[in-house]
């Protein structure tokens, strides 16, 4: 009997509040990354990480508020607010929205010169796991909510098709630098790119690609469904 209290108390205290230092923000990121490794971004939760690293949920909300800013931090991205970046794209006329988009990107990077972009991305995509969550990430937190605030029709497809607007911007301005592209002030790429990236969110699509993107979705929540079980 005494030994099995003992274990309980040991249990518990693994469990409880560690000391707010340091050493516990780490092991709490390094049970995030498991957590969003092993069940992917949308199915692990702050309780579900908490359990991982062996604190209360209390413990990760003081250190990183909510799933999305322990995701971000996870991928070292911990300076990024997503919902600020949704919100500076969102608020607006839609007619605006594309170009409103790639100025909160540019100039969200532009904040730190690139440092973070050029540091953090190449370490993410190098690790199959994180890349993998990545796509996971933009569109249940970034992308996604802007498409689905339009209304549009295939917003798969319009999700897709920005991110790879964007992710090129972020290329050609940060990692592989190509002026004059580079060198431009946020609001000049914006106006230019902007358009692009309005035309994927509102504007009309061939036919033949929403064809091509309704049996890939169906084919794709076939393929997730038969790993779901």
């Amino acid at each position: 009997m005494t030994g099995g209290r003992a274990d309980d108390e040991a249990g518990a205290a693994r469990r409880g509040r560690r000391p707010a230092g340091q050493d516990t923000r780490d092991v709490v990121l390094a049970g995030a990354r498991a957590e969003f490794l092993e069940r992917g971004y949308e199915a692990a939760s702050v309780r579900s990480v908490a359990r991982r690293a062996g604190v209360d949920p209390g413990t990760v909300r003081h250190w990183f508020g909510d799933k999305t800013r322990l995701f971000t931090a996870s991928l070292g991205l911990a300076d990024v607010d997503p919902a600020a970046l949704v919100r500076a794209a969102a608020d607006g006329p839609v007619d605006g929205l594309g170009e409103r988009l790639v100025r909160a990107v540019v100039e969200l990077w532009d904040g730190d010169g690139g440092t973070t972009v050029r540091l953090v991305i190449p370490a993410v995509m190098s690790d199959p796991g994180l890349r993998g969550l990545l796509p996971q990430f933009l569109g249940a937190e970034i992308l996604g909510p802007i498409v689905q605030r339009l209304d549009v029709a295939d917003a798969r497809l319009r999700t897709a098709l920005v991110a790879s607007q964007v992710a090129g911007v972020l290329l050609t301005r940060f990692l592989v630098p190509i002026d004059p592209l580079a060198s431009l002030p946020p609001e000049r790429v914006a106006a230019l790119v902007g358009p692009t990236v309005q035309r994927y969110l509102t504007g009309d699509l061939p036919v033949a690609l929403t064809t091509v993107e309704g049996v890939a979705g169906r084919g794709g929540e076939e393929q997730n469904s038969s790993h779901g079980e």
